[in-house]
């Protein structure tokens, strides 16, 4: 397991945990970021990272995508 960070550009991913507290969790699952659910770094912009999530494009910062983990 390792965070969303890392996560190599234009692989898919499962999501295995969220972290942070109840309104991180709640922010995050608000986007789409659902335990089980698959996702894939499409870029990555100034430490943020484009991410395909549910058909959505998603632009999440590197503090949150350290919260999620693949």
């Amino acid at each position: 397991m390792m965070p969303l960070a890392y996560a190599e550009v234009g692989q898919p991913q499962i999501i295995k945990r969220i972290g942070g507290s109840q309104e991180v969790k709640k922010h995050l699952e608000d986007l789409g970021f659902h335990i089980g659910g698959e996702i894939c770094v499409l870029n990555t912009l100034g430490g943020n990272l484009i991410v395909n999530v549910k058909d959505c494009r998603v632009a999440v910062s590197r503090e949150l995508a350290n919260k999620i983990m693949i």
